[in-house]
This record gives C-alpha cells, sequence and structure tokens, in this order.
C-alpha cells in the first residue's frame, strides 16, 4: 500500500472517501493493500471469482458482493494463490472464504466477513463489471479501494 493508512487517508481526504462498515476480518498475507475496483456479484457460486483470478489483475482490488452469505465459501486457497500470481492487490468479499491457514501465507490481501469449510457450487451465474452495494458503501469498477488492519476505504479517484 502507499505508506499512508487509512486513518491517514481519511484525516487527509474526508470528503473524498466512503469508509465501510466494520464488519470485515483481515486474512490475507498482505495486511494492507489498495488498487483500482473490479466488481463481482454472486450468490453461494463463485464462477465468476474463479474466471477473474485467471485474469491478469495489473493491482488491481476484486471487490466481491457475494450477499452476505456465511453458508458457503467463495474463495478457497487455491483461488487465492491463482489471483496473487496474476498480479491482483487483493481481494475484498462480502461472504466467506475457507483455506484461512494456507491464505494467510499468501501474498494477496484478503478481507471478508469470516470463513466456512463449504465450498459454493459451480453453477455459472454471477455477474461483472456492475455497481454494488454492501457495508454502506457502493463500488463501481474503476473506484480505488484503500484497506489495512484499520478498515477499508472506497474513493471515486486514486488518492495520493
Amino acid at each position: 500500500m502507499t505508506s499512508r493508512s487509512t486513518p491517514d487517508l481519511c484525516d487527509d481526504y474526508p470528503d473524498l472517501v466512503r469508509v465501510l462498515d466494520p464488519v470485515f476480518t483481515n486474512f490475507g498475507g498482505r495486511e494492507s493493500f489498495h488498487g483500482p475496483v473490479l466488481t463481482v456479484k454472486c450468490f453461494e457460486d463463485n464462477s465468476v471469482v474463479k474466471e477473474m483470478v485467471g485474469t491478469p489483475g495489473e493491482g488491481r482490488v476484486m471487490v466481491v458482493d457475494a450477499g452476505g452469505s456465511m453458508r458457503r465459501a467463495c474463495l478457497g486457497d487455491m483461488l487465492a494463490e491463482q489471483a496473487s500470481v496474476n498480479g491482483w492487490a487483493g481481494i475484498i468479499l462480502y461472504g466467506c472464504i475457507r483455506d484461512v491457514d494456507e491464505i494467510i501465507t499468501t501474498d494477496i490481501g484478503v478481507q471478508a466477513l469470516g470463513s466456512h469449510p463449504m465450498k459454493t457450487d459451480k453453477k455459472g451465474i454471477g455477474e461483472q463489471g456492475i455497481a454494488v452495494t454492501f457495508a454502506g458503501v457502493t463500488f463501481s469498477t474503476g473506484d480505488y479501494v484503500y484497506a489495512d488492519n484499520n478498515g477499508i476505504l472506497a474513493s471515486n479517484q486514486k488518492l495520493a
């Protein structure tokens, strides 16, 4: 991340940041990460997440609206590793992950609501590149997101 924490960004850009409700846990090997947003919307089906981690991340952050499901994990160790290898900075998941012990050792930022051992179904259902809203914030592809142990921020523009 930039050397500036999310509290510093809130202090310096109070009118430019949108702060997510504090409902996320940091699970990834990178405790802080930031980048331009690519949105994904899915519910108990991680087909689109799997497809997107296979593409060049180019330092982006995948923001996944998994409907807040606490019944299935939309991200596991293999997809997190593939995202890391393909240059994704991080994944913010409004839902659950699994393989926590492996993801913590992977060089990628991951924040999610919790963990659950059950994988999702693969029915090919989901969308990417649409506006998603969760934790009190609306994200659009092309926004910027900043995440660390203090919280998660979104902005319509890149912050210094």
